[in-house]
C-alpha cells in the first residue's frame, strides 16, 4: 500500500468517474485502475462497486476511504512542518467561503495576501455552509470562513467578527420614515429571502419568526444578496442585509437601511478548521489579514445578539 495508491482512491471517490479521477491525478487512466486494483487484491476487498454508473463506494470501501483521507492528512503535515520553520511563508491555503461573505472579503483579502505574501497560493471555493462541513471533513480543503455556531465537535471554530443584521426597504415601503424598525414589522407577505442552501436563510428566518411551511413570505428566492437588492428596488418588500453588504451602499440605497431596535442582532462569522488541521502559521495570517479588511467595531459583540442558523435544513 502507498500514498499514491491512497491518493488515487481519494480521487476516484470524489469524482467518481475514473476518467476524470485520473485527469485530476495526472496519470492516465489504465494507470490510476491498476492501481486501485492493485490495492482491492493487496487488502482483498473491492472498494469500489463499477457496476453502477457513477461508480460508488462499497461499504467496506466507505470506511477504508474515510481513513485514506486521514492518512493522507496527516502524511501533508510533514512538509507543512518544515514550511512552518522557514521565513517566508509559502504553500498552498485551500480556503472555503459562503456565497453571502465572498463578494464582501475576498477581494480585499486576495489583495492584501497578494502584495503580502506572493509565494502563498491561496485556492478558493466559494461554497454553501453545508457543502463546506463536508469539504473540511473530507480534507479537501483547509479552512473556511463561514457562520457559526456550527455545534459540531470535530471541528474548531475561532471568532473572527460580529456581523450586524440591516433591514433593507424598498423606497415605497411605508417604514421608510422610521430611524428603528420592529422586529414585528418583519412580516411574511413582504419578505424577500435568497433560496434554499443558505445558511443566511435560516437565519432571516429566525429573525423574522418564520417558518419554511409559511405560505407568501417570498415572491422569489434569489440566489445572492445582489439579486435580493434589486428585487427590493424594483418592487415593494424589504430584505434582511448583513453589514459588509451594507458598507457598500451609497446614496439612496443608504437611506433606505434600517437598524432593527436593541438587542441589535448580529452574525457570527468564524474560520472554521477541522480539529485536526496543524496548518498553524498560515491560518493565523489569515486571521490577521481577516481582521485587517474589516472594522475593529465589527471584532467585539456588545450588547447585540447572535441569531442562530440551522444549516442541516437547508438542503
Amino acid at each position: 500500500m502507498t500514498l499514491t495508491q491512497l491518493e488515487y482512491l481519494v480521487a476516484l471517490d470524489t469524482h467518481r468517474h475514473f476518467g476524470v479521477a485520473s485527469e485530476r491525478c495526472r496519470v492516465s487512466q489504465p494507470t490510476l485502475s491498476m492501481q486501485i486494483q492493485k490495492l482491492e487484491s493487496e487488502l482483498g476487498v473491492k472498494i469500489f462497486d463499477r457496476s453502477k454508473q457513477p461508480v460508488i463506494p462499497t461499504e467496506i470501501g466507505n470506511r477504508i476511504i474515510s481513513q485514506a483521507r486521514n492518512v493522507l492528512r496527516e502524511a501533508r503535515l510533514i512538509p507543512q512542518i518544515i514550511r512552518d520553520q522557514e521565513d517566508t511563508l509559502s504553500g498552498e491555503l485551500r480556503l472555503g467561503i459562503i456565497p453571502t461573505i465572498a463578494p464582501y472579503l475576498l477581494p480585499p483579502l486576495y489583495k492584501a495576501l497578494r502584495l503580502e505574501y506572493p509565494q502563498l497560493n491561496l485556492v478558493v471555493r466559494e461554497i454553501t455552509t453545508e457543502g463546506l462541513v463536508q469539504e473540511l471533513k473530507s480534507n479537501r480543503i483547509d479552512c473556511g470562513i463561514v457562520v457559526t455556531p456550527l455545534k459540531d465537535s470535530s471541528l474548531r471554530e475561532e471568532v473572527l467578527f460580529y456581523e450586524e443584521l440591516f433591514v433593507y426597504l424598498s423606497r415605497r415601503s411605508p417604514l421608510v420614515g422610521r430611524e428603528r424598525i420592529s422586529e414585528s414589522d418583519l412580516g411574511a407577505s413582504n419578505l424577500w429571502l435568497l433560496e434554499e442552501g443558505h445558511c443566511f436563510r435560516s437565519q432571516m428566518l429566525n429573525l423574522c419568526k418564520l417558518k419554511d411551511s409559511e405560505e407568501g413570505h417570498f415572491k422569489y428566492e434569489a440566489g445572492n444578496l445582489e439579486t435580493l437588492k434589486r428585487m427590493v428596488d424594483q418592487s415593494d418588500g424589504l430584505t434582511i442585509l448583513p453589514e459588509l453588504a451594507v458598507m457598500e451602499l451609497k446614496g439612496l440605497q443608504r437611506k433606505l437601511v434600517k437598524q432593527l431596535e436593541a438587542p441589535r442582532p448580529v452574525r457570527e462569522v468564524s474560520l472554521v478548521t477541522h480539529r485536526d488541521q496543524i496548518k498553524t502559521r498560515l491560518l493565523q495570517t489569515l486571521k490577521s489579514e481577516i481582521l485587517s479588511a474589516i472594522p475593529a467595531s465589527m471584532q467585539k459583540l456588545s450588547k447585540k445578539r447572535v441569531i442562530e442558523l440551522d444549516y442541516r435544513k437547508q438542503e
